[in-house]
């Protein structure tokens, strides 16, 4: 090989380097391109789309939510959002919930800690596990996820509920419908998910 072909091999050598620093120094931003698998492949992180609007708790947990949806009374410190239906006796189409950890839940034990969290409210007359995974992307850090179906006296819903690790605090997002309504809700829950801030 010849000195000059020597010097330019080196020059494509040093230049991938640079690229592939570049695109890992990048990639360590608020978003990830780290793709979840099975259940929860849906899940991207990103931001919301352009003209979602944006719920904040107490804590500084940032929940996006499409047009149409609205806020309604919470718990205090949470922020909820629900998407109504006009003279239907159970309104609720979609709901959004976040909410700052407050118990002993952690990434590890999410898994058991929201099934029973659900089974513990008064109302609630089942709960049945869909998927759950550990270890998943999110915007800010990395999540726990479960999603179920519970019935309680009212309707049963389905709902992905996750609890979030960010750089200074943790918070819970839960996006939920109503059973029968879930594969018209199922994208937009996806993607307020996926937008999730802590």
């Amino acid at each position: 090989m010849t000195r000059r072909s020597q010097a330019i091999v080196g020059l494509v050598a040093v230049t991938l380097a640079a690229v592939v620093l570049i695109v890992a120094l990048a990639s360590g931003g608020e978003s990830s391109d780290r793709r979840s698998s099975g259940q929860f492949a849906w899940l991207r992180p990103a931001p919301p789309p352009a003209g979602w609007n944006v719920a904040t708790t107490a804590s500084g947990a940032m929940l996006s939510y499409p047009p149409g949806w609205r806020p309604i009374r919470t718990d205090p410190g949470s922020a909820s959002v629900a998407l109504l239906r006009a003279g239907v006796h159970d309104r609720i189409a979609g709901y959004l919930n976040a909410t700052p950890k407050q118990g002993t839940e952690t990434l590890a034990n999410w898994s058991r800690f929201r099934p029973e969290h659900n089974r513990d409210e008064e109302d609630t007359l089942s709960v049945r596990v869909l998927a759950s995974s550990t270890d998943l992307a999110f915007r800010a850090g990395p999540g726990s996820c479960v999603i179920d179906d519970y019935t309680n006296s009212k309707a049963s819903y389905r709902e992905i509920a996750c609890l979030v690790s960010g750089r200074g605090s943790s918070a819970v997002v839960v996006a939920a419908a109503p059973i029968a309504l879930w594969d018209q809700q199922a994208a937009t829950l996806q993607r307020v998910v996926s937008s999730f801030v802590p």
